[in-house]
């Protein structure tokens, strides 16, 4: 059983949204990390880049496929994980840990079309 985390936001395509004040960390899902396998390569937006709810922002990519990085929420892109630019296995070791970016919300609105960690969990074992 892929592991979530109570207090997160999830979407349908595996992101997951930490909400810290007005920003949010977004990542891919433990769920996701394990479907796609070893990472090898993150492809992360700049900083001050807009991202937009239900868009692609970037990708993962691993050894077995790679995966577009749909944004679950509207921002301004205020930091990127340099440590993935180096080490994207950090994904696999601990998704919620190796958030991907950090973007100031532009709508906290955005998240109320998300799942909390007992729909995503549902929408998992579907």
């Amino acid at each position: 059983m892929a592991k979530v985390i109570e207090g997160l936001y999830y979407s349908e395509s595996h992101e997951y949204v930490k909400v810290d004040g007005d920003f949010g960390f977004i990542g891919i899902t433990d769920y996701a990390q394990n479907a796609l396998g070893n990472v090898v390569y993150v492809d992360m937006p700049e900083v001050d880049d807009e991202v937009t709810a239900g868009e692609e922002f970037g990708a993962v990519e691993s050894v077995k496929a790679a995966s577009d990085l749909i944004s679950p929420v509207s921002g301004t892109v205020v930091e990127i994980n340099e440590a993935l630019e180096d080490q994207p296995e950090l994904v696999n070791e601990d998704a919620y840990a190796n958030w991907i970016i950090k973007v100031e919300l532009s709508d906290k609105s955005d998240l109320d079309n998300l799942m909390d960690a007992a729909a995503y969990e549902e929408f998992c074992n579907k």
